[in-house]
């Protein structure tokens, strides 16, 4: 009888203990930084599909795509140099810092009629 309650009682410990753990994750979000230009995804519209076009910008700054259509959509630079994430309707893509001048011609992978340009001074 003693070795069970003596087992009883560790378990409650051990479960006070874990109940009382701090290491759930914190409720705190870390807010996203805002980009200096936001261009914007208007949907599958050939050179019309990005608003400003050509979206112009200075070196240093950080630009973002917003999609404001109703379908997924991303940015990709046609040499590579960077690409938004699969952005789904209404979300917005971290800033990408611009950090070389020059003219920058993209487009959306899932929808390569979408074509813009970044134009960085």
């Amino acid at each position: 009888m003693k070795r069970v309650l003596s087992g009883l009682f560790m378990l409650i410990a051990i479960d006070f203990t874990i109940g009382c753990s701090s290491s759930s994750p914190s409720s705190a979000t870390t807010p996203t930084p805002s980009a200096d230009v936001t261009i914007t995804i208007q949907g599958n519209r050939g050179n019309q599909s990005f608003s400003p076009e050509p979206a112009t910008m200075r070196v240093g700054q950080s630009v973002a795509w917003r999609n404001a259509d109703s379908i997924t959509h991303n940015a990709t630079q046609d040499a590579n140099r960077f690409a938004t994430p699969n952005l789904a309707a209404g979300a917005t893509s971290s800033p990408i810092a611009m950090n070389t001048a020059g003219t920058f011609t993209y487009h959306c992978t899932i929808h390569p009629g979408m074509i813009g340009t970044l134009v960085v001074q």
